[in-house]
C-alpha cells in the first residue's frame, strides 16, 4: 500500500469535515466551530473546558445557568491598525450544555487560565437506591 493510499484528509482537516458533515454545516460561518469544548467528570465534579484564547474573561465572557442549562457566551473584538492597513477579528460564540439533575447553581465555579475557561460543577450526591419486594395481594 502506498503512502498516498493511506493518506486520509479527515486526519489533516478534522474541523473542515466536521463542518461539512454536520446537519446544518452550510448555515455555520465559514470559520467553522467557534468554541471548542470538552466535558468530563472528575473527582465528583462535572468539568467543562472551553478554548477561548485572547479574550478578557471579565469583559468578553458570560456564563449563565438557567433551567438546568449552562450557557457560555463569548464575544471577540480585536482590531490591529498599522500605517496602511487594518486587520480585525470579531465574532460571537455560544455553547449550551444540559446539566445533571439537582445541580446547585451556587456551587458552580469558573476559572480562566492561558486561554482555557474551566467550569466546575459539583455533582449531587446520589441517593442510595433501596430494593424492596412488593407482595401481590390475592
Amino acid at each position: 500500500m502506498s503512502a498516498l493510499e493511506r493518506w486520509e484528509p479527515r486526519t489533516l482537516f478534522p474541523d473542515l469535515f466536521e463542518w461539512l458533515e454536520s446537519p446544518f454545516g452550510m448555515t455555520r460561518p465559514i470559520m467553522g466551530p467557534g468554541m471548542r469544548i470538552e466535558h468530563f467528570t472528575e473527582a465528583g465534579e462535572y468539568v467543562i473546558r472551553a478554548e477561548l484564547p485572547d479574550l478578557d474573561p471579565d469583559k468578553d465572557v458570560e456564563i449563565t445557568v438557567s433551567g438546568g442549562v449552562l450557557r457560555i457566551h463569548a464575544e471577540r473584538h480585536e482590531e490591529k491598525k498599522e500605517d496602511r492597513r487594518t486587520e480585525f477579528r470579531y465574532g460571537s460564540f455560544t455553547r449550551s450544555m444540559i446539566l445533571p439533575a439537582d445541580v446547585k447553581i451556587d456551587d458552580v465555579k469558573a476559572a480562566y487560565d492561558k486561554g482555557i475557561l474551566t467550569v466546575r460543577i459539583p455533582m449531587p450526591k446520589a441517593v442510595k437506591q433501596e430494593t424492596k419486594r412488593i407482595s401481590i395481594d390475592k
